[in-house]
């Protein structure tokens, strides 16, 4: 009988035991989980003003100007601006 109150002692330590591991691991994963959110939210916020900044220095009117005042860009006159149209072919198969 004493034999098997110790078996039964070890078995319950070592439950015991497993249980306190497994516990911490859970601990520690849910830590890390917690910070990598925290991480995903911050790049989440930076996207978003990298997106704002693209807009802003994509505008038509900085662009127009940065060529006026920097490349020192002129639009041409109506007179040198020549429309040319392309005419496909009628068999090519294309629209």
């Amino acid at each position: 009988m004493t034999r098997l109150n110790l078996i039964l002692l070890l078995a319950l330590v070592l439950c015991g035991l497993a249980v306190i591991t497994a516990q911490h691991r859970a601990r520690k994963l849910f830590v890390e989980v917690t910070r990598l959110e925290d991480a995903a939210t911050a790049l989440d916020v930076e996207f978003g003003q990298l997106q704002l900044e693209q807009r802003t220095w994509a505008m038509h009117s900085r662009i127009e100007r940065v060529a006026r005042e920097n490349l020192r860009m002129r639009t041409p006159d109506a007179k040198v601006i020549r429309v040319l149209s392309i005419e496909t072919p009628s068999g090519s198969g294309q629209k």
